[in-house]
């Protein structure tokens, strides 16, 4: 909640992972409609997977415009597919819950669902997590510890915000998913 709104905050906000941004003076009627729509928005995130998997049938996606209908079509069509897909669109589009749709419509469905967004992480922060390290990689490896990448083998893994990534982290990534192969920090074998 701002009394001081820009352009540039406003995107900033939520590509931080604000749900909402609301400029003062603002209605006590929309506050209420805004609490109660993220309180069913944590619920829903809470729930068990099972549970989710109902909820991204592709017929419960939201929208019949034409637009709506290809993406749904699109869903489909990748699901039984063991592609990586890149899905882009701006923040707050629903990339994620397409994403969701896709794997609770694959034969992965049954592999976790491991989804990072990698503006939140300092660069080695987010390698080390993405790839694993292995012990005594850097101060405080007291163990080799798996990435995220190999904790979602067999599931689907969504990577928000790729953008905001050095580019060098990039080009591994790149590599990572060319090659089906993981190197993780510090070690000298994939």
């Amino acid at each position: 909640m701002t009394a001081y709104s820009t352009w540039e905050s406003a995107v900033q906000a939520m590509r931080l992972g604000a749900h909402n941004y609301i400029r003062k003076p603002f209605d006590n009627e929309e506050i209420r409609s805004i609490v109660a729509r993220s309180v069913r928005v944590a619920m829903f995130l809470h729930q068990d997977e099972h549970d989710q998997a109902e909820q991204f049938i592709v017929g419960n996606l939201i929208g019949n415009s034409p637009a709506m209908r290809r993406v749904q079509d699109l869903i489909r069509r990748i699901g039984p597919t063991d592609s990586t897909v890149c899905i882009h669109g701006e923040s707050g589009t629903g990339k994620e819950l397409v994403a969701r749709a896709i794997h609770f419509n694959s034969s992965r469905r049954d592999g976790r669902f491991v989804a990072v967004n990698c503006s939140a992480f300092t660069e080695t922060l987010l390698e080390s997590e993405l790839f694993g390290h292995a012990r005594g990689s850097f101060t405080g490896a007291v163990a080799d510890k798996p990435g995220l990448l190999t904790v979602a083998g067999g599931g689907t893994f969504f990577l928000d915000e790729v953008g905001d990534m050095s580019r060098t982290l990039q080009a591994k990534l790149l590599r990572a998913l060319e090659q089906r192969e993981i190197k993780p920090v510090g070690a000298t074998n994939p």
